[in-house]
Parts: C-alpha cells; sequence; structure tokens
C-alpha cells in the first residue's frame, strides 16, 4: 500500500539538523540550483548551534596543538562572514593579560604574531601591547595583578541568528525547511534514500525521497548513523561540554579579555546585550543526553572563580543571570584532555557501489561552516546533478539576508531606520538592525506608530514583530524567540513569557493544522513542542 505522506518529488539532497552546519549546506546547495530538504527535530539552532562562546575566531589557543590549517581556515573566515552578515557579526577586541608563572610573554607574542599574518588579514586591526598600568582595559582587573598585555582582533557573532539566516535563504532559494520533524527512517535504496518525519508525539508528517543524504545532526550525528541507518561511523565522536554564564556587566569599555588559567584552559569574558558580561567557557566530557545539557553548579562556581580572580569586582553564582550549555561533537582523537580535543571537522563520504550516498558531518565550528559547506558538495559533487553541484561556491560574496550593506554603515543604517520610523527610540532601532540588518522594515510592518506595532509583550517587543519571527523564520514558541531569534529572555519576567507563549501557540495553531494536513506545505512545518530546559534563566528584573 502506498505510503499517503510520500512524496512523488525527489530532492537532490536530504539534511537531518537544522544547526549551523545543516542550514550552511542547505543555503549553498540551494543557491547551486539543488533542490533541498532539510529536517530538523526541534527548532533551528536549538542544539550547540545557539550555545556557542559567539565567537567568529581563529583560536589563538589551537596554534599550541599545532592546528595551522584550521587556524588559517578560520582567520580567513573572520571578514568574509563579517562582510558577507555585518548586522550580525561584528569585530571585537580582545585584552589578553600576561600572567607570570603561565605561558611566557615570548610565546604569547609569537602566537599572536603568527595570528596576524596567517589568514590574510585586511581590515581588522592587528595586535598591540599595551599597559594595563595605564590603559582603560586595565581599570576592572584586579589591582597589582597585571601589569601588561596585548590586545588583538577578532569578531563576534550572533551565532543562532546567523544558522536562522542561512536556513531563511536556503528556503528563499527554494529548500524545504522543516522544523519539529524528526527523522525517523532512512531506507537506502540503490541510487536513492526514502526519508520519514515524525512530530514530537510520533505522529507521521511525511516521507521525502533524497539522492543523497547528509547526516548533520550534531551531538547525534553518531547515534543516528548507528540506531538509523544501521552503520558504525569510521570516525567516533567524543562530546564536550561547553557551559557559559551571564552577569551583571563588569566593565563598561567594549573589549573582551581571554584569562590564562593555571589548568591550562583559558575563559573568555565578552560585553554581552549592552548590559551584561558573558564568561565561558569549560572543558570537560560528556556521555548524558545532548538535550539535556545543562550548567553543573560545578561549572558555575569554576567561572566565577575565574572571574574573581581576575577581575576586582568578585563574582559569585547568586550573580547569574543567566547559564548555558553545549555540547561540542568533536572528533575522538585520543587527546587526553577535554580542551585539546581537535576542533576540525571531518566529512565522512559512504558511497558503496550500488547504494546512494551517505556524508556524515562530525565536528567543525561556527566560523568555518561556509567553508565546510563548500568542502562537503565538493565530496558529493558526483553523485549530484553535475551542472548543478559543480558550480562554483558564492556564499563568500552575496550577502545573508538583511546583510546587504557595508560593515562600516551600520551608524548610518540605524539613522535611516529610524528616520523611516521616527517612534522608534535609539537602542530599539539599533536591536532591529543588528537582529533583521536591511530587513528590519519588514519586522515593524510598515507601522506608522508604535501603536501599530500591535500588543507590546515586554522590552522592545511587539506583536508585529512576533508574527514576522512566526511567519519568515520557523519560531513557535516563547523560547524560539526570545533565547534565539533575540536574547531578550534577559529582560523578560517570568509572566511576561508565559503570555508571549500563550499568544503564540494561538497564533500559531491553525498554521501547524494547515501544515499537518498538508494544506500548506511551503510553511514551516512541524508541531509545537516546549523543549526541555536545556539551560537556567533568571531575569535581571521585572519588566
Amino acid at each position: 500500500m502506498a505510503d499517503p505522506g510520500a512524496s512523488s518529488h525527489v530532492y537532490d539532497l536530504a539534511i537531518v539538523g537544522g544547526g549551523i552546519n545543516g542550514c550552511g549546506i542547505a543555503r549553498d546547495a540551494a543557491g547551486r540550483g539543488l533542490s533541498v530538504f532539510l529536517c530538523e527535530q526541534d527548532d533551528l539552532a536549538s542544539g550547540t548551534s545557539s550555545r556557542s562562546t559567539k565567537l567568529i575566531h581563529g583560536g589563538l589557543r589551537y596554534l599550541e596543538s599545532y592546528a595551522f590549517r584550521l587556524v588559517h581556515a578560520a582567520l580567513a573566515e573572520r571578514e568574509v562572514l563579517w562582510r558577507i552578515a555585518p548586522h550580525i557579526v561584528r569585530p571585537l577586541r580582545f585584552v589578553l593579560p600576561y600572567q607570570a608563572g603561565l605561558r611566557p610573554a615570548w610565546m604569547l607574542r609569537l602566537g599572536l604574531l603568527i595570528y596576524d599574518h596567517l589568514g590574510g588579514r585586511r581590515h581588522l586591526p592587528g595586535t598591540r601591547r599595551i599597559d594595563l598600568s595605564t590603559d582603560a582595559a586595565g581599570l576592572p582587573l584586579r589591582p597589582g595583578r597585571f601589569r601588561c598585555g596585548f590586545e588583538y582582533s577578532d569578531c563576534w557573532v550572533d551565532d543562532a541568528r546567523c544558522v536562522v539566516l542561512n536556513a531563511r535563504d536556503a528556503a528563499e532559494r527554494g529548500a524545504v525547511i522543516r522544523t519539529r520533524a524528526r527523522a525517523i527512517a532512512a531506507e537506502r535504496r540503490a541510487t536513492s534514500w526514502r526519508l520519514s518525519t515524525a512530530d514530537a508525539a510520533g505522529r507521521h508528517l511525511e516521507t521525502i525521497t533524497a539522492r543523497v543524504l547528509v547526516n548533520a545532526a550534531g551531538p547525534w550525528v553518531e547515534r543516528f548513523d548507528s540506531d538509523r541507518l544501521g552503520l558504525t561511523p569510521r570516525h567516533h565522536v567524543r562530546m564536550v561540554q561547553g557551559s557559559h554564564i551571564v552577569v551583571p556587566s563588569l566593565f563598561e569599555h567594549d573589549r573582551a579579555y581571554l584569562f590564562q588559567n593555571p589548568d591550562g584552559r583559558i575563559v573568555f569574558a565578552i560585553p554581552y546585550e549592552s548590559d551584561y558580561t558573558l564568561i565561558g567557557t569549560t572543558d570537560r566530557d560528556y556521555r548524558g543526553d545532548p538535550g539535556a545539557v545543562a550548567a553543573t553548579p560545578e561549572e558555575i562556581v569554576y567561572l566565577c572563580a575565574a572571574a574573581s580572580t581576575n577581575f576586582a569586582r568578585a563574582v559569585h553564582p547568586a550573580d547569574v543571570v543567566w547559564s548555558y550549555s553545549g555540547v561540542r561533537p568533536l572528533i575522538d582523537d585520543g587527546a587526553r584532555p577535554a580542551q585539546a580535543a581537535s576542533r576540525d571537522y571531518v566529512l565522512e563520504l559512504d558511497a558503496k557501489p550500488g547504494a546512494a550516498a551517505l556524508l556524515s558531518v562530525i565536528g567543525g565550528k561556527i566560523t568555518v561552516y561556509r567553508r565546510l559547506a563548500e568542502d562537503a558538495l565538493r565530496r558529493l559533487a558526483h553523485h549530484l546533478p553535475p551542472t548543478r553541484a559543480r558550480a562554483a561556491g558564492w556564499t563568500g560574496e552575496v550577502p545573508l539576508p538583511g546583510g546587504d550593506f557595508q560593515p562600516t554603515e551600520l551608524a548610518a543604517q540605524a539613522a535611516r531606520l529610524r528616520d523611516r520610523f521616527p517612534f522608534l527610540d535609539p537602542p530599539h532601532a539599533l536591536r532591529l538592525l543588528r537582529t533583521y540588518g536591511t530587513r528590519a522594515p519588514r519586522a515593524l510592518g510598515n507601522a506608522p506608530s508604535s501603536a501599530a506595532l500591535g500588543r507590546h509583550f515586554g522590552a522592545s517587543l511587539y506583536e508585529a514583530e512576533v508574527i514576522y519571527l512566526m511567519q519568515e523564520e520557523w519560531a513557535l514558541t516563547a523560547d524560539d524567540v526570545l533565547w534565539r531569534r533575540s536574547k531578550l529572555g534577559l529582560r523578560f519576567s517570568g509572566a511576561q513569557t508565559a503570555a508571549l507563549d500563550d499568544f503564540m501557540r494561538a497564533r500559531g495553531a491553525g498554521a501547524v493544522a494547515r501544515t499537518l494536513s498538508g494544506a500548506d506545505p511551503a510553511q514551516p512545518g512541524g508541531t509545537r513542542q516546549h523543549p526541555p530546559p536545556a539551560d537556567t534563566r533568571r531575569p535581571a528584573r521585572e519588566a
């Protein structure tokens, strides 16, 4: 009997996983004219891709393990990503204090010299030595602890929005993006895969056919290969937990810090969302369910202690307004400490004669996602329509949605937005610009006044923006809006969050019903579910 949910259309590429690698591959492939289907068991970027340190960086510490190829590729990507997404990527200067007894000053200077020249830096400023006894960067630090340091460049990124914008661009180029759609079965045939998806309750959503299957399931990549496909991967995944805390601002300037710890780890302290400081990360092996990972009390104490050791103001667990944790699916290269495990990626191609091709993505980091996607399509070129799969890479030249302006024009873009919508106050306008770029007017619905934006949910979030996120960016729950499409959850009370969730539940019920019935396949698919609490948060204030 024919499967009533099956589609007669054959996609070129089916991708399992809606993180940065899956969405990056979907965008690149769709832009080359390939037909793409992507399914994600939860919300886009709901796993590791929204729980990073939010950096586009080469990885200064990776030079110690001689990972020059990875560092070179990552450094070269900084200015590429800044150019194609100036609304969500911006330069960030880092202060690296020298501390006697740890890495010697000559080693820091040599590492930064290599860092400055290895990646073809053109626009980011270079390294300089600073006197922390006179420089403003020394004021928040613990008195007498540091005398000198170095300042160098990397970039900051809104990691979750980078994922969503790649998915949005892929969809506009013809890709089908299904969220809340778990891949429950994959049948391999001689020339194609038959992939079935279901919602969180196990109800069948649809079955599609694709020439090639890409397993970009992140921390679940090995489990999907073994449990769903019955395959034993050649490379094993080492799951490494990295946790972060957010506290009220520890300093007033816009530079970040990188501190060395006596245990060999490094800890970042980064200005975050105007009023906060982001501190992280930890590195420790993790063996539980990736969907249930959370910052442990021990990790929170560790990060607070690291900050208190270096800053004049002590940081205590009670100061933490939000904590989150992610699981990095790294290649198990035998390194003993978790922080020494390689951050490089492996693309494992299974292309036996007489069987459809499978590509499993293991490892990687958000900085090199675009290169990973190009590499993936290069590896799959002989298994896809030749005139499309072998087209030249293009994603480094074409802006992500909303990024069609020069990085130097951010202030001018904010002024134009306020000229068009004079009722916006400067912080609101800047938030919208750094979220949507030149597409900010779409999130406002061309409203002539703040009253026309509809219901005000809290902070600077109005009904018009929520509806935009539901219609254009696959948002279904308050968590989707407050913690992935934005970080407004830091400023929302529990009552405000519940009110937003109720509104979205009522608004989205009809759309979800239409999608499940197949009446509107162009709209984001799936059903509503509340993700388990994989982080902890406490609103900084009741609004």
